[in-house]
């Protein structure tokens, strides 16, 4: 079962600034995603379990944000990809939301200014990983509320996935 969930994931494009052009690299011939079994980037949530969230999320971006992720199937996984979507990047201001896990939990983040293609590769990988021995399924029971409450703050998993530089585990 978790072969076949590691074999099958299927990104939704969610693309919002400059690292959205290295997302796009990477499904291109050079760096070929088809070979993990990635070949489409799906434009409906309801087809799609892996959510690539690609530069900076605006205020005004964030419900809409909530909403694709609330429209996938169980199971689903988020990698942040790029500084800008993991920490807010060097837009410290009012318009810009300071980190995509206030809104949905990330599973992987993926370092960068923008992150090449070999980072966001790396970055399916460890999340290919992390299905395979069965730890971010885990983590998603034992630690998550059973349903979140939007007046509350929003839940972040309790210990992030960095993507570190260098050979996958």
């Amino acid at each position: 079962m978790r072969w076949a969930r590691r074999a099958s994931v299927w990104p939704a494009s969610f693309g919002l600034a400059c690292c959205a052009i290295e997302m796009m690299a990477a499904g291109a011939a050079d760096y070929d995603l088809a070979r993990y079994g990635m070949e489409v980037f799906r434009n409906s949530p309801r087809q799609a379990d892996l959510m690539i969230v690609a530069g900076r999320v605006s205020q005004k971006m964030a419900p809409v944000l909530r909403q694709v992720y609330d429209q996938m199937m169980e199971p689903k996984w988020v990698i942040s990809m790029g500084v800008c979507a993991s920490t807010g990047g060097l837009f410290n201001n009012y318009a810009i939301v300071q980190g995509v896990d206030q809104i949905v939990p990330v599973d992987v983040y993926a370092p960068g200014c923008p992150p090449s293609p070999e980072t966001l590769m790396h970055a399916i990988l460890t999340l290919h990983e992390q299905i395979r021995t069965g730890e971010i399924l885990q983590r998603r029971t034992v630690g998550r509320p059973s349903a979140i409450d939007p007046q509350q703050s929003p839940w972040t998993p309790d210990v992030p996935v960095a993507v570190r530089m260098g050979t996958p585990k």
